[in-house]
């Protein structure tokens, strides 16, 4: 046998450690660990940002009771009247002009009320307050500065929206 030929054979079994190596680095590694890395972080942001923990309970809904608020007669004055708040607020309408008429829900446990103020100009106007299609109160202002108020009890009962 030749040297030549001897020489390549046993480059042929030395260890392949030995050898460098024309492969490039293994990148599927890489790649997947980049993966694992991003879902982990996407799913720590959800986590912080995603969530503000009230999801776990439903929002408790208030029924409500369909109250509609009329008040007859000319000019204009000033209206208050309860409304959707649940925190017991009122809607004011400044300078309403009359005739004026609004159907709103009214959470039950709050009685329905709506009061008329009139300016130094005065006028006579009636309200009227009617709880699911029923008149529950009427009353009347006149004059300067004259005012009337209508309320009433809102009685709960199974025909009550839930809103």
């Amino acid at each position: 046998m030749s040297e030549e030929k001897r020489n390549s054979e046993t480059a042929a079994e030395a260890d392949p450690a030995d050898r460098p190596s024309s492969k490039r680095p293994d990148r599927a590694g890489l790649f997947i660990a980049a993966a694992v890395l991003a879902a982990c972080g996407g799913l720590v942001l959800y986590g912080v940002l995603g969530t503000d923990g009230d999801d776990s309970k439903p929002k408790k809904r208030t029924p409500t009771a369909a109250v509609t608020y009329e008040v007859t007669g000319t000019g204009t004055a000033d209206l208050t009247y309860q409304a959707r708040s649940e925190s017991g607020k009122a809607t004011v309408v400044q300078d309403s002009r009359l005739p004026w008429r609004k159907t709103v829900q009214v959470p039950v446990g709050r009685d329905p009320l709506i009061s008329i103020v009139f300016d130094e100009h005065g006028g006579t106007a009636r309200c009227g307050l009617s709880i699911r299609g029923h008149h529950a109160q009427s009353a009347t202002a006149t004059g300067a500065f004259g005012r009337a108020t209508c309320s009433s009890p809102l009685p709960a009962t199974a025909d009550s929206k839930q809103g």
